[in-house]
């Protein structure tokens, strides 16, 4: 039986209260922001990505990111992130104490041209002002490559393309760069052939997968990106999130699923699932939805019902 190239730990980058609660249509209160970005630190993740300082006017979810930033109980040991586009948000966000800043292009030329108007290389551009801002003040900058394995425009996306865009990020003077399958269309084999050539340019174990489940494959390519080297993850508790570029998606991959995944494996990531699942929970009973991650919803069955055993 073949062995799997496994690492004793890996990262996992919790994305839920921002890639995940911004699809939200109906508001989510700050109050319950600022509990579930605490139950989730709680939980013992290296990094919370938290807000966004984005236009209100194009997404109102992150409209009290500052607020949030100032109520949450910081735990010592993790990094919050969050989302700028240009120097405004920049500026908010370094107010606000941000640890890490996040900037975003994609690998498409025909998604770029769609969403922000402008070519790749134009999109990076922009933040150069951001980047110097963000060494100046000391703090992380993080890349993020939208529809690295797939684009609802052109289709397919080609590994070396992805890897151009990465040296882009790279070049902007990005400490880590994100991977990211955006509507969910990858699969395990284009998966590996993507990192087999951003790993070319850029350090593998400075890159992260952040798969999306629309079509199922988020645990396997999860899997497949841990066999190429890739060290750092990002997930959703209760699977939050969605994609307005392909019907029926789900979001990102949930946290507990991954959780449950790695741990399973004997790969340590310093989270407490239990904590997670109950997070999970929680943020679930208050939007009133389901839960999106199959693993947080037979663990809290199974708990429920052990409780209700060993009180009768």
């Amino acid at each position: 039986m073949p062995t799997l190239n496994l690492p004793p730990r890996v990262d996992v980058v919790e994305v839920g209260p921002r890639d995940g609660l911004q699809n939200e249509a109906s508001p989510v209160s700050l109050r319950t922001k600022v509990e579930l970005v605490d139950r989730l630190s709680a939980a013992g993740f290296p990094n919370v990505e938290a807000a966004a300082f984005v236009s209100p006017k194009w997404v109102p979810q992150m409209a009290d990111g500052a607020a949030l930033m100032a109520q949450i109980r910081r735990r010592s040991g993790t990094v919050y992130s969050a989302l700028v586009p240009n120097m405004k948000g920049m500026e908010a966000a370094l107010a606000a104490g941000v640890n890490e800043v996040v900037v975003f292009s994609a690998a498409s030329e025909a998604f770029a041209q769609a969403n922000i108007n402008c070519s790749i290389a134009e999109s990076i551009a922009r933040f150069q002002p951001v980047a110097d801002a963000a060494k100046t003040a000391g703090v992380k900058l993080r890349g993020s490559i939208s529809v690295a394995l797939g684009c609802p425009y052109q289709g397919d996306v080609r590994p070396q393309a992805v890897a151009e865009v990465v040296q882009r990020m790279a070049d902007l003077g990005c400490d880590s760069i994100d991977i990211a399958d955006t509507i969910g269309v990858g699969t395990p084999m284009a998966v590996q052939q993507v990192f087999e050539a951003t790993g070319r340019v850029f350090p593998i174990k400075r890159q992260a997968g952040h798969f999306h489940d629309t079509y199922g494959q988020a645990l396997a390519n999860v899997l497949a990106a841990l066999q190429a080297g890739v060290r750092t993850f990002h997930a959703s508790v209760a699977g939050l999130g969605g994609c307005p570029y392909a019907k029926g998606a789900t979001g990102n991959v949930a946290t507990e699923d991954v959780l449950y995944m790695l741990h399973g494996m004997g790969i340590a990531t310093g989270v407490d699932l239990r904590t997670v699942v109950e997070a999970g929970d929680f943020i679930c009973r208050a939007i009133g939805r389901p839960s999106n991650s199959r693993a947080g919803r037979a663990l809290l069955t199974r708990w429920q019902d052990a409780q209700r055993t060993e009180v009768a």
